[in-house]
């Protein structure tokens, strides 16, 4: 089922690792033209092109694009308990865990009068995008809403398609952990059409623009987040999910293709990737697979994602070797089931979430883990990082100088000026202090 990249005895450079690393055939360019005319349709008609894009292509038209704050308050109330019991202590772990991630101010002192204040403001306004396609996602408002909460940003707004099953309204279960969240700005409206109306208001449903949107999407919601950038800010290009798992001859095959199938049921494009330096490890867990996807839920689904070219069973000579692939990769999730996880933790350096030994699975980091689950996805790990309290914090810096402080750099603030022939920067610190 999965093919096998055989890297024994081999020391690829990084670039040739780079090349060698599965991926799905995907190019969000090749939406931007269909993403465009859809942002530009909601540009110019407002409320009306979101319910003809629905109707067209979600296969219904809702009676209005904003959902109303009693039918959240519905929602919540007709939760299954079991389900309301895990989100509320999913928004109490996410909470807990995001809030180390916002600072105090800190005051650099540089000289007698001359401070230097670091601060970090919270966006007036954020978006959120919940898809609505092959599952459903209420863990996904928890991961997007409760950082922002926890920045301090004071305006949310959530969209998620329209639902046939649902009379054309956002799914119940999406409304009720909005609910759970305060959240009562709730729009359905999906696709690219959804975030040009994030992007840029919509004056017709008193929906004002934000100042960034997060959360996952299809090809079309990723060109569409790209069109828009500039305009607002974006997290990533969400593309499809992935799992990376390193793991040596003490591993349990069973438990390792268990998670590689987890990820699979996702999406067709998912990608699963098991990096080994044990072909008996190896040859174990292609057994499982072949009988864990032919019963599994989404069997069809997990098949031809375990198929396809973006899955893989990477054979490395060591583990020093798997964790180079897996710099290589930047994977979304990167599981490590070795003799020793913490061992390697220390030559890993791309990763959108690590998940260290047996008991600590990618399912866990999707749900109850308290870490955040929107990743960075197609190597983005690189240079990015997954969702959190700082993403919708930006870092400001505050100067107070006083008289004395000015003067004593005030000729090499006049130096440096003349040096970049920008006089004019000297002589406003030099204007101080004539008479």
């Amino acid at each position: 089922m999965m093919h096998t990249i055989d890297l024994r005895d081999q020391t690829p450079t990084r670039a040739e690792l780079a090349a060698l690393v599965p991926r799905a055939a995907t190019d969000v360019a090749t939406a931007t033209g269909i993403a465009g005319d859809l942002i530009a349709e909601v540009r110019a008609g407002g409320a009306g092109a979101l319910l003809d894009q629905a109707e067209r292509l979600d296969g219904v038209r809702p009676a209005r694009v904003r959902v109303a704050s009693d039918e959240i308050r519905a929602a919540v109330s007709a939760l299954d308990p079991v389900v309301r019991e895990a989100l509320d202590e999913a928004i109490v772990r996410v909470r807990a865990a995001t809030t180390a991630q916002v600072h105090e101010p800190v005051l650099t002192t540089l000289a007698r009068g001359a401070e230097v204040i670091q601060r970090w403001q919270p966006m007036s306004r954020v978006g959120f995008y919940v898809p609505g396609g092959k599952a459903v996602y209420p863990s996904s408002v928890v991961m997007n809403v409760v950082p922002a909460q926890v920045a301090g940003v004071g305006s949310v707004a959530l969209a998620s398609p329209p639902q046939k099953a649902f009379g054309g309204s956002v799914h119940p279960t999406i409304l009720a952990a909005a609910g759970l969240l305060g959240v009562d700005e709730v729009y359905a409206m999906g696709g690219a059409g959804a975030i040009g109306a994030l992007a840029y208001g919509v004056a017709d449903l008193g929906l004002d623009p934000v100042d960034l949107i997060t959360g996952p999407g299809n090809v079309f919601v990723a060109s569409a987040k790209r069109l828009v950038r500039g305009v607002t800010g974006i997290d990533s290009e969400a593309g499809p999910t992935e799992i990376v798992v390193i793991a040596d001859s003490s591993a349990d095959p069973a438990i390792v293709a268990a998670d590689l199938v987890s990820q699979a049921e996702h999406d067709e494009l998912a990608a699963a990737v098991l990096v080994t330096d044990s072909v008996p490890l190896a040859d174990a867990v292609r057994d499982e697979l072949d009988r864990l996807a032919a019963s599994t839920h989404h069997s069809a689904r997990v098949v031809e994602a375990l198929s396809g070219q973006q899955s893989a069973i990477v054979l490395v000579s060591d583990l020093t070797a798997a964790a180079a692939f897996a710099n290589a990769y930047g994977a979304e999730h990167l599981e490590i089931q070795t003799v020793d996880p913490d061992a390697l933790l220390p030559l890993i350096e791309n990763a959108g979430a690590i998940f260290l030994g047996r008991f600590s699975p990618v399912s866990l980091g999707d749900y109850l883990a308290g870490s955040n689950h929107v990743l960075p996805t197609g190597g983005q790990s690189r240079f990015s990082s997954g969702l959190g309290a700082y993403t919708f914090l930006r870092p400001q810096q505050v100067i107070r100088y006083d008289r004395d402080a000015l003067h004593d750099v005030s000729a090499k603030i006049v130096a440096l000026s003349r040096a970049e022939d920008l006089p004019a920067h000297g002589d406003a610190v030099t204007a101080r202090f004539n008479g």
